[in-house]
């Protein structure tokens, strides 16, 4: 039996902090099991990325525990965090390491906590037997900010679990965004959007925690408010499951003003139900968007940190009926072409393989 170990962020469960990390965390871990590996879960406790002493100390002893030649899968999150910890016990496991997200590229850091964050992360990735990347764009940037030999580096784009088209309404009026409300993801670029839309007909649900920038979270309530969008935009708080797809399939338009994004989970969700996605042209989020095979667009990118671009693409889309059916058939055929979370772990188990061992007794 193939036997992989796999360290964990603590909070990767919360049900009040859901993310695209922890839900592909999640996804893969399931999907190695059904693909009969013995996953052995290890959970750490810390606020990763920057982890008090306790928790280093914690995977210190979790690292420590492992027996010599474990297949060690590490989320870089907590990997990336601790390389005084990491290469050590490198030395005698084989480990492989999961980037999400450069931990340097976070919006709104210091320069020199963006660089300290980066010469750490770059100490971990360089002791690792292989790095495993969630889209092409983090693999490239990781390439990029440490110069890492490309051939270590390997992609597993999230997967997406096939979903009943969304019905749309003709008006084209139903706004959805989904992402914890934080500075990264940009709801005050949408606030002041959805604002400049004068008299025409909309409404917007607002899916994410509420819990992970409270200060950011109060400063655009008040501005929604301030601009008289109170009972045009709702604050749902976090939704998973059956909750969320339901949302989904009432859903028009997806909307995404991240200020940097990996891949950007939500729109390939939302594409799978046939929705068009309105998103910043950041990071990953031209991949995950991707083409219908005629080579059209499922939806509209603008720049980043644009509230002016995102009201112009909101605008063509409320008044456009002609833009609405172009881009639902866009998004309808993009749908065909997504692929499904066992493509992930066959990506992920071929550099697992490469680097568990292959003679003795699996550990």
């Amino acid at each position: 039996m193939r036997v992989v170990h796999v360290v964990l962020p603590g909070a990767v469960d919360d049900p009040y902090a859901p993310s695209g990390g922890n839900t592909y965390d999640r996804r893969v871990c399931a999907g190695l099991a059904q693909a009969g590996w013995s996953v052995r879960e290890h959970a750490v406790p810390g606020a990763w990325p920057s982890p008090e002493p306790d928790a280093l100390t914690a995977l210190a002893g979790t690292l420590a525990a492992l027996p010599d030649g474990a297949t060690v899968l590490l989320d870089g999150l907590v990997a990336c965090a601790a390389p005084e910890i990491v290469e050590p016990a490198a030395r005698r496991l084989h480990p492989v390491v999961l980037v999400h997200l450069p931990l340097g590229d976070e919006v709104g850091l210091a320069p020199g906590t963006a660089a300290v964050r980066q010469a750490r992360e770059r100490r971990t990735l360089g002791s690792a037997a292989a790095m495993v990347a969630t889209s092409a764009w983090t693999a490239r940037r990781l390439i990029e900010q440490h110069g890492l030999p490309a051939g270590r580096i390997h992609v597993a784009t999230p997967g997406v679990d096939a979903a009943p088209l969304a019905a749309g309404t003709a008006a084209g009026s139903q706004l959805l965004c989904v992402a914890a409300v934080t500075p990264l993801k940009g709801q005050h670029l949408l606030v002041q959007a959805l604002a400049s839309l004068g008299d025409t007909s909309w409404s917007c649900r607002f899916v994410g925690s509420l819990d992970r920038a409270p200060r950011y979270v109060h400063r655009v309530r008040q501005a929604a408010n301030g601009l008289g969008l109170d009972g045009r935009v709702r604050w749902t708080g976090p939704r998973t499951g059956t909750r969320l797809a339901a949302t989904y399939a009432t859903a028009d338009l997806v909307l995404l003003a991240s200020r940097a994004e990996a891949y950007g989970m939500v729109l390939t969700e939302a594409l799978a139900r046939g929705v068009p996605v309105l998103a910043t042209d950041v990071g990953g989020v031209r991949e995950a968007l991707g083409r219908a095979p005629d080579g059209s667009l499922p939806g509209l990118l603008v720049p980043p940190d644009d509230p002016a671009a995102l009201a112009d693409a909101l605008h063509r889309w409320l008044t456009g009926p002609g833009l609405r059916r172009r881009l639902r058939d866009a998004a309808r055929a993009r749908r065909a072409t997504l692929s499904g979370w066992d493509d992930t772990v066959r990506a992920l188990t071929e550099v697992l393989d490469a680097v568990r061992p292959v003679t003795g007794r699996p550990v």
